[in-house]
C-alpha cells in the first residue's frame, strides 16, 4: 500500500477540533454514558495519532469534517447513539485504521451495517462520474438499503457544500453542487428535511452561478427593514384575534430561500419585486391530539375573516398529509398594501415533522412504517430495472410529492394514492401485481372505463378482471408507475422465455428427425447472421411459429458447408440434379371437335403453355402445328399477319401429362434461399425441376426456374409457396 507523508494538524485547525468536541459532547452526554464517552474518545484519539492523513485529497481535514457531520446531524436531524457512532467512527474505517471485524466487536452489528452502507456509497461517489448511468444508479441503490444512510449522506453534503466555498478546484466544486442540488436536495425533500433542502439548493445556486446568488441576496439585504415592518404589521392584528379565540400558538415571519425565489423569477419570469408571495407567515399551535385539525382550521377561519383568500393558493395538507408526512395547512390571502401573504397553519408536532422530517425524526427508530416506505419501494423498483440515463433516474426523485399526486378510493372505501397521471391500468397494478396482469377495463364511478382513463381525484374505481387477459406490449405506453411498469416487463419476458422454450424444443426435436447434430457456435452465428441480437429473440419467434423450425435448419445445413472462413455463398453456384421426367403418350390437345392424334405438334417455347391455359394452334410452314397460349407475346403477331393458319385448340380433358413452365424469381443473393426453393418444388407431387438459371449483382440474384407442372393449379400453388420463402422478393411466370 502506498505510504502517504506524515501529516500534522497545525495549531488553529487544532483549536478548531477542540472547540467543536466541546460543542458535540453535551450531545453525546445524553447519548453515552460517561464510561462509554471516555472509551469512545480514547479510541477515536489512539487512531487518528495512528493515521499519516489528516487532510482529504481535496485539502478538507478529516476530524474537522467528521466532527461537524456529528454536530449538524444532532442540530437539523435528531442526535442518535448509533448514527452519532457511525459518524464518528467512519473515518477509522475509510481511512483503514480499524477493519470491518473490529468494528463490530468494538461498537456493535448495527453500527458496522451503516458502516457497510456507507462504504458501498463511498464507492460510487466519485464527483467527476456522477453522470456515468451505471455510478448513479449504484450509488442510488446502495442509499437504498437502508433509509438511515441516506439520511447521514443528506448531512454530509450540507457539511461538505458549507466546507467549500472558495475551494481553488471550481470544477470538484461545481461537481459536489451538481449532485448536492440534483441528488441530496430532492432526497431531503422526499424525507421532509426541508431546511437542509433549502440550504443546499440556495449553496448550489452560489456556488454555479454566484451572479444571480449575489444579486438576490442585496436586494434581500436592502429591503430587509421594509420587509420586517411589513411582516409586523401584518402579524400584529392576527395574532390579537387568535388570542381573542384561545388559541395558544407561536406565530413567526420569515423570507423565502434564495434559490426558492430565483426559481419564482424564472417561472413568472419577472423580477424580484414582481414575486408576490415572497415571504411566509407561520402559526405554529399548542394543541392537543384531538383538536389540532380543529384548531388549525379554526385559525385558518379568523384569518379569512380578516383578509380576503385566493382560493386557487389553497393547499390543505391536514386532511391528506404529503407521502413524507408533512401536515400544514397553506391559505394565501390579500395583506396590506394588495400585496399577497402566504400563511401556515400547523401545529406543534406537525411542526416538528416539517423540519426535521418523519422520516428522520423517528422512522428509522421502528416506529410503524408510513409513506416513507413506498416511497424507498419505489425508489427501489426505479433503480433496479430502470433502463433510463442518469439524467432521468434524477428526474423521477426530483418530481414533488404533492400537486403530483392522486386519491383514489376503492369500492369497499379504502383510499390509495398514486402519481398524478396515473391510469386504470396503474390502479390495477397498485392493488396487487396479479389484479393488474389480468386487468381488462375498470369501473369509474359507475362507469365503464378503459385501461387507459387516467385517475382522478376522488374517483372511485373498481377495476375487472379476466382469466384470459396477460400484458401486453404497448401496456408499458399506458403506465406512468414504476411498480407497473416493471412488473409488465417481467410478464414479457416470462412470455417470451416460455415461447422460446417452446421453439428450442422444437429446433431440438426437428433436428433428430433428420439425424442432424448441430453445433451451437454454428447455430449462434446462424442467428446472428438473421439480425438476432439475442437467442432468446430467436427462440421465441421460432415458438411463436414467426419462423420454420425445417426451412431454420436447412439454413444451417448450408451455412455448415461453407468454408471454414465462412465466406458468403452466392445462388450462381448452385447446381440442379434434376429428378428423371415423367413422359405420357396420350392427347391432351383437340382442334375443333377432332382429336389431333397422329398429327405433328408441339407446345410453343415463346409462352410454354400448360393444362388449363386459354390457347389456339398455328400451323407451321413445315405442316407442324404450334400451340401457343392465347396471351403469348407473340399471339398478337399472329393472329394480325397469318389469321388463316390460325386454328382453333383446346385441352382434351385428359390431365396428367408434365408440362414445362417458366418462372422468374428475385430475391437477396444467398444460396440457401435457391435451396429452399428447389426443395418445396421437390416436394410437391407431380412437379419436376428441369433446368434453372442465376444471374445475381449487388446481393440480389434473378433465377429462371424450368419447372415440369401438370396444370396451371399446380403451377399456381408453387408459386403461393415459393414467395413465402424468406429472402425472396418477387415470383412471376414467364
Amino acid at each position: 500500500m502506498e505510504k502517504h507523508p506524515v501529516e500534522r494538524l497545525t495549531y488553529t485547525e487544532t483549536k478548531e477540533v477542540l472547540t467543536l468536541w466541546h460543542e458535540l459532547e453535551p450531545i453525546l452526554k445524553s447519548q453515552f454514558s460517561d464510561t462509554d464517552l471516555a472509551e469512545l474518545g480514547g479510541t477515536l484519539r489512539m487512531k487518528f495519532l495512528k493515521s499519516c492523513q489528516t487532510h482529504d485529497e481535496h485539502g478538507l481535514g478529516y476530524a474537522q469534517q467528521t466532527l461537524l457531520n456529528a454536530l449538524t446531524f444532532a442540530q437539523m436531524v435528531d442526535p442518535d447513539r448509533n448514527i452519532l457512532l457511525t459518524i464518528l467512527t467512519m473515518p477509522l474505517i475509510t481511512l483503514e485504521l480499524t477493519n470491518e471485524e473490529e468494528a463490530r466487536e468494538l461498537w456493535g452489528e448495527d453500527v458496522s451495517l451503516l458502516h457497510h452502507g456507507l462504504v458501498e456509497a463511498d464507492r460510487y461517489g466519485d464527483r467527476n462520474s456522477v453522470s456515468n448511468q451505471e455510478n448513479f444508479r449504484g450509488l442510488m441503490l446502495s442509499l437504498a438499503q437502508d433509509i438511515r444512510v441516506i439520511i447521514i449522506m443528506i448531512v454530509r453534503s450540507l457539511v461538505l457544500m458549507r466546507s467549500i466555498n472558495n475551494h481553488p478546484d471550481d470544477l470538484w466544486v461545481r461537481n459536489v453542487a451538481f449532485e448536492a442540488n440534483c441528488l441530496y436536495a430532492q432526497l431531503g425533500h422526499r424525507l421532509g428535511l426541508y431546511k437542509i433542502k433549502g440550504e443546499l439548493e440556495d449553496l448550489s445556486l452560489k456556488y454555479t452561478n454566484r451572479e444571480i446568488y449575489t444579486q438576490i441576496a442585496k436586494k434581500l439585504n436592502a429591503t430587509k427593514r421594509s420587509r420586517d415592518a411589513y411582516i409586523k404589521a401584518f402579524i400584529d392584528p392576527v395574532k390579537k384575534k387568535l388570542e381573542g379565540a384561545g388559541l395558544k400558538f407561536e406565530i413567526k415571519g420569515r423570507t423565502k430561500s434564495i434559490s426558492s425565489i430565483w426559481n419564482k423569477m424564472r417561472k413568472q419570469k419577472v423580477d424580484l419585486p414582481g414575486i408576490y408571495d415572497l415571504f411566509a407567515i407561520r402559526v405554529i399551535l399548542d394543541s392537543a391530539p384531538d383538536r389540532e385539525k380543529a384548531d388549525c382550521w379554526l385559525a385558518y377561519s379568523i384569518l379569512a375573516d380578516m383578509y380576503t383568500a385566493n382560493p386557487a393558493r389553497m393547499r390543505d395538507w391536514i386532511s391528506i398529509p404529503k407521502s413524507n408526512g408533512y401536515e400544514s395547512l397553506h391559505a394565501t390571502v390579500m395583506g396590506p398594501e394588495n400585496k399577497w401573504v402566504e400563511v401556515q397553519f400547523r401545529t406543534r408536532r406537525m411542526d416538528l415533522v416539517a423540519e426535521k422530517g418523519l422520516a428522520a425524526h423517528w422512522r428509522y427508530k421502528g416506529g410503524k412504517g408510513d409513506g416513507t416506505d413506498q416511497w424507498m419501494n419505489n425508489i427501489r423498483d426505479i433503480l433496479e430495472t430502470a433502463d433510463a440515463g442518469p439524467m432521468q433516474l434524477m428526474k423521477s426523485i426530483q418530481m414533488d410529492p404533492f400537486g403530483k399526486e392522486v386519491f383514489a378510493f376503492t369500492p369497499k372505501g379504502d383510499l390509495f394514492r398514486l402519481s398524478a397521471g396515473a391510469t386504470v391500468l396503474d390502479f390495477a397494478f397498485h392493488i396487487h401485481s396479479n389484479v393488474g396482469a389480468k386487468c381488462n377495463g375498470a369501473i369509474v364511478n359507475g362507469q365503464h372505463k378503459r385501461l387507459t382513463y387516467k385517475i382522478q381525484n376522488g374517483d372511485t374505481v373498481e377495476i375487472l378482471t379476466s382469466v384470459l387477459q396477460s400484458p401486453k406490449q404497448e401496456w408499458l405506453n399506458i403506465v406512468t408507475s414504476s411498480k407497473a411498469r416493471n412488473k409488465i416487463k417481467q410478464c414479457l419476458n416470462e412470455q417470451k422465455q416460455h415461447l422460446a422454450d417452446i421453439g428450442k424444443e422444437a429446433l431440438l426435436r426437428r433436428a433428430k428427425n433428420r439425424k442432424i447434430e448441430l453445433d451451437e457456435g454454428q447455430l449462434m452465428r446462424l442467428i446472428k447472421k438473421m439480425g438476432y441480437k439475442f437467442a432468446l429473440e430467436f427462440y421465441a419467434d421460432l415458438g411463436s411459429e414467426k419462423l420454420d423450425a425445417g426451412r431454420i435448419l436447412n439454413s444451417y445445413i448450408e451455412a455448415t458447408e461453407t468454408t471454414d472462413e465462412g465466406v458468403h455463398v452466392s445462388a450462381e453456384r448452385f447446381e440442379i440434379h434434376p429428378q428423371q421426367e415423367e413422359t405420357s403418350n396420350s392427347d391432351v390437345i383437340m382442334i375443333g371437335e377432332k382429336s389431333i392424334d397422329g398429327l405433328r405438334y408441339k407446345f410453343a417455347r415463346c409462352c410454354n403453355p400448360i393444362y388449363g391455359d386459354d390457347v389456339f394452334g398455328f400451323i407451321s410452314s413445315d405442316g407442324l402445328v404450334k400451340i401457343h397460349k392465347k396471351d403469348c407475346p407473340n399471339a398478337r403477331h399472329i393472329l394480325e399477319r397469318y389469321p388463316y393458319r390460325v386454328i382453333r385448340a383446346g385441352w382434351s380433358g385428359k390431365s396428367g401429362t408434365m408440362l414445362p413452365a417458366t418462372i422468374r424469381v428475385v430475391g437477396i443473393d444467398d444460396i440457401g434461399i435457391v435451396t429452399n426453393i428447389t426443395s418445396i418444388i421437390s416436394h410437391e407431387a407431380g412437379a419436376n425441376l428441369r433446368n434453372i438459371s442465376i444471374d445475381s449483382h449487388d446481393g440480389i440474384f434473378q433465377g429462371y426456374l424450368v419447372i415440369g407442372v401438370t396444370d396451371l393449379r399446380q403451377l399456381t400453388t408453387l408459386i403461393k409457396k415459393i414467395k413465402t420463402v424468406k429472402g425472396v422478393k418477387d415470383v412471376i411466370r414467364v
